[in-house]
């Protein structure tokens, strides 16, 4: 099933065009962080109602899926955030508002390393690819947090970007 929100006609056709060609990963999270930070959509993609997110969790809205990639919407209330957890395929993300503060790690077998900190604001677009794409995204902001992030996999199919979550200890 193909969703598609209205107002994203340009970034879909150009990721299209982009996904289109076989190639390494972190080429194409690359080119389509590139893409991304020219066709950023502001925070009206999504509805007043969308953009109060949940007092309880952050919320996903699925924009945009099909074979190749999609296109989900993040809205983060302060200090919400995630469990540590890496990912299925390649993702580029951008902040529409807000700011999402981002801890990279790495995985040491029996625990987890800290390997850096990254606090993204509004237009700011970054990517990654596995393997070594173990973060945690926390809203450490006072007020809520939106970012647009494009996937390297079909979210119509796969039931999560979430490959797995860790409970590792945190050095």
């Amino acid at each position: 099933m193909t969703l598609t929100r209205p107002g994203l006609a340009e970034l879909v056709e150009g990721l299209r065009e982009l996904t289109s060609r076989s190639g390494e990963p972190r080429a194409t999270v690359f080119a389509v962080a590139d893409l991304l930070r020219e066709r950023l959509p502001a925070p009206e993609i999504l509805t007043a109602g969308e953009r109060a997110g949940d007092p309880e969790t952050y919320v996903r809205h699925t924009l945009h899926t099909e074979p190749g990639f999609s296109i989900v919407a993040v809205v983060w209330r302060p200090g919400q955030r995630t469990r540590p957890h890496d990912h299925i395929a390649w993702c580029a993300f951008g902040v529409l508002q807000g700011v999402e503060y981002e801890t990279l790690y790495r995985d040491e077998g029996d625990h987890l390393t800290e390997i850096g900190h990254v606090a993204n604001r509004v237009g700011d677009v970054s990517g990654f690819a596995p393997p070594g794409d173990i973060h945690k995204v926390h809203n450490i902001g006072d007020t809520t947090a939106i970012s647009l992030h494009v996937y390297g996999a079909d979210l119509g199919v796969e039931p999560s970007s979430v490959r797995r979550t860790y409970d590792l200890p945190i050095r």
